[in-house]
């Protein structure tokens, strides 16, 4: 008799100390899937709370090329959601994608509602404003781009589209209404998350524009062009780029050009990414003014999480003012 006392005693005391079913908050979240690491910051501020979703591209990996591996596919294959920017910038992850057929909802960020979609600038030299004609809006028809030949390999649209942060809002929006549709029990939860990253990001806008105002009519190259979504919601003067294939070197004709463009227009700095090699702007840059920084618009060796979008925008906003000024 004693015995079943004390034994009833801690039942007792377990439940007390387990929390009870409280549905929503003890609901599971949706297995999220990501491809890179400033989309995967903003799913992951929406989630803060709910739950973690999963990064693809973890380091310097870049999104023009990559493949899947086989533990990668069969996580991609459990995905309930799944965020991208879409085929024009991860293009090996369009046939992944297409065999999920509706075992998951797939999210293609460049046609989030209110994002600003900016057409692929011809040539890697450019005249500061002289394709402010190309902007679109993400939910007008899509003309043909312009090309000279030189299509730039993510197609007619510029997809870096994340470094706009007016387009960062946008894609929160878009974010938490795809999370709330597919977990209904932490709708509350997303919408309260985003609401708190939309005025983040603001703040994150303002202080930027106040600290690029200086340097804002300052020119210079950067190493593949990728940047243009920044130029223009911060007024920037990037004068060109190094090349219009990060995955092909420039030959010599562009390199002589790109020095020309150096000498002619008084370019300060010439910007490398940490995901190529920085020898090719030393040669760039020999015997010039100009000087050398990085730019890294992925956040290759941040940790992943809801502050890196936050990060990687701060950091693009201070290697050009220590540069440049």
């Amino acid at each position: 008799m004693r015995q079943r006392f004390r034994v009833t005693r801690l039942l007792i005391a377990g439940l007390m100390l387990t929390p009870l079913w409280t549905g929503a908050s003890q609901a599971a979240a949706p297995s999220v899937f990501v491809t890179i690491k400033p989309i995967h910051s903003l799913v992951a501020s929406v989630m803060r709370g709910v739950g973690t979703p999963y990064l693809l591209l973890k380091g310097g990996e870049s999104p023009h090329a990559y493949a899947l591996r086989p533990s990668e596919a069969r996580r991609l294959a459990r995905a309930r959601l799944v965020f991208w920017v879409g085929e024009d910038l991860e293009t090996f992850l369009a046939k992944p994608l297409a065999s999920l057929g509706r075992r998951a909802t797939v999210i293609a960020l460049h046609d989030a509602d209110g994002v600003r979609l900016l057409k692929t600038r011809a040539g890697g030299v450019w005249r500061r404003h002289e394709d402010d004609h190309a902007d679109h809006d993400a939910n007008h028809d899509k003309e043909d781009a312009d090309t000279d030949g030189h299509a730039h390999e993510h197609g007619k649209f510029d997809m870096h589209l994340w470094l706009d942060p007016r387009n960062a809002q946008a894609m929160v929006r878009t974010i938490a209404t795809a999370l709330s549709r597919a977990d209904p029990a932490h709708a509350a939860a997303y919408r309260a998350n985003a609401t708190a990253t939309l005025t983040r990001i603001a703040r994150l806008e303002a202080d930027l524009r106040r600290d690029l105002a200086p340097v804002k009519g300052r020119p210079y190259i950067v190493f593949h062009d990728a940047y243009q979504y920044f130029e223009k919601r911060f007024d920037l003067a990037a004068a060109g780029s190094l090349t219009l294939n990060p995955q092909t070197a420039p030959g010599a004709r562009r390199i002589a050009q790109i020095r020309a463009r150096i000498k002619t227009t008084g370019v300060r700095c010439v910007f490398v990414e940490p995901q190529f090699a920085p020898r090719l702007v030393d040669t760039v840059v020999a015997g010039t003014a100009a000087r050398k920084a990085t730019l890294d618009p992925l956040g290759s060796a941040l940790r992943a999480g809801p502050d890196a979008y936050f990060t990687i925008l701060r950091r693009l906003g201070r290697s050009l003012v220590d540069c440049l000024r």
